[in-house]
């Protein structure tokens, strides 16, 4: 069946039929092979991109500005001083005008409401570069480091996901495994699993019904037998570093650790992070925090550096999957 996602907004998985995904994954995985050869078509020559940014990034901006100079187009960045959004002018009005000069615009910052009033008014593809309650880009780039590194179908993959199993992580995976028939489990405290989104358990488990994927919310640690990939993310997002104390006392048990990589059974299981991680004392906030008494690494240096890691090759597959999603949707 032929597929054709030019014009699309990228919001979510959720929007995508299972294969619109494996169309954007195998496109990614040919645009990285010809990458490697110094094969750059110049697709997006003559087309120009924003970045709006009201929430910092190393991977998700450098990724975005890659894929479209590799391809021949334009960037411009703006990050929330550089731009009048919200402030003096409404989200809509900034759509507006702002799809007037562009062929595509990425949105990175908290509500998903604005990326969504950003592609209900700019009249061109807006993509997510992440909300609180999403990250479809870096899902895909899972999806594509998953396929180099395990040797099933992704149907069969068992992707545990370990710590606070509310977060925009955990909800991006729950929708990114429903759609493609996997077996995805949110793995915390049942203080935490208590408050898992009812609404997006329930669209994730109405897919899965149609796929074939299993999704779970788990406080014991058996549900870790037979997982193909663990999964984690920082314990306190940007903006909840009060909550530390409170996060670091519900969520150490929840650590990835050589011993939770030995409790899977499975001795090619992968280690997957989005970064940045906290997996020793070498950053200023893990140093001032330990010295507050709170060692908030989400994961132990030895697993991170440890030959199951991949979170290096997660890195580098952000900007391949972004350049597929750009290109399928304005080249």
């Amino acid at each position: 069946m032929a597929v054709n996602l030019k014009g699309r907004h990228f919001l979510t998985l959720m929007d995508f039929t299972p294969e619109e995904i494996r169309y954007m994954l195998d496109l990614a995985h040919d645009l990285k092979a010809k990458k490697r050869a110094g094969i750059h078509n110049e697709v997006l020559k003559g087309k120009n991109v924003v970045l709006l940014f009201e929430k910092t990034s190393t991977r998700t901006r450098c990724a975005f500005e890659v894929a479209c100079l590799d391809e021949g187009a334009h960037v411009t960045f703006l990050d929330s001083k550089s731009s009048q959004m919200g402030k003096k002018e409404t989200i809509a009005d900034t759509a507006k005008v702002l799809g007037r000069f562009y062929d595509g615009i990425e949105y990175r910052g908290y509500d998903q409401a604005v990326v969504e009033d950003l592609a209900n008014n700019a009249g061109v593809p807006v993509w997510n570069g992440l909300t609180d309650v999403d990250h479809p880009t870096q899902i895909l780039a899972d999806m594509l480091t998953i396929e180099e590194h395990v040797h099933k179908p992704l149907s069969k993959v068992k992707v545990v996901f370990c710590g606070d199993v509310r977060n925009n992580m955990a909800y991006a995976w729950m929708y990114g495994c429903a759609k493609m028939g996997m077996h995805f489990v949110a793995y915390g405290p049942q203080e935490l699993a208590n408050e898992v989104d009812k609404d997006v358990l329930a669209r994730a488990n109405a897919v899965a019904k149609e796929t074939g994927a299993k999704i779970e919310v788990c406080t014991t640690p058996d549900c870790l037998k037979d997982a193909d990939v663990l999964y984690t993310d920082i314990w306190a997002s940007m903006g909840e570093e009060d909550q530390i104390p409170e996060r670091v006392k519900l969520l150490t048990p929840y650590k990835v650790t050589e011993e939770m990589l030995e409790q899977t059974g499975n001795k090619d299981v992968i280690f997957m992070h989005c970064l940045p991680s906290f997996h020793n004392f070498e950053t200023t906030m893990a140093k001032t925090q330990k010295e507050l008494g709170y060692d908030i690494r989400e994961v132990t240096e030895e697993v991170f550096s440890s030959k199951h890691s991949v979170v290096f090759d997660e890195a580098e597959n952000r900007m391949h999957s972004i350049k597929a999603i750009i290109v399928a949707t304005i080249a």
